[in-house]
């Protein structure tokens, strides 16, 4: 199998990032981790619930967590030993399998957050 060869630096257009392949001084790699943060929450972490796309099987979805990749990652993590069963990351949205609203609402206030039920 060939290796597919990528440009690292052209001489019009200076170093190229090797993930978007566009000029250094217009990355968009580096301008998405620096804006790591949400900006579009209003302040109040909502917690709900979702069968969506899971043939029934819900899930309890976090949004609107002021916080970074990395940082959400780390919070998910808490989360989920916090209620004993796995998730994932989607999208800034946290999504830990089962029916875990309340303990989450207690936890999450517990680390400062202001928290409302979403949802049915």
């Amino acid at each position: 199998m060939k290796k597919k060869k990528r440009v690292v630096y052209s001489s019009d257009l200076g170093k190229l990032c090797p993930d978007c392949r566009r000029p250094e001084k217009y990355c968009i790699c580096r301008e998405r981790a620096k804006d790591a943060k949400p900006k579009n929450t209003d302040g109040i972490v909502r917690v709900g619930r979702s069968t969506k796309g899971r043939k029934g099987a819900g899930v309890t979805v976090v949004t609107g967590l002021p916080l970074s990749e990395k940082d959400l990652k780390a919070l998910a993590k808490k989360l989920k030993a916090k209620c004993g069963s796995g998730g994932t990351i989607k999208d800034g949205v946290i999504e830990i399998q089962g029916e875990h609203r309340d303990k989450l609402v207690v936890e999450l206030e517990k680390l400062g957050y202001t928290v409302k039920k979403s949802g049915g």
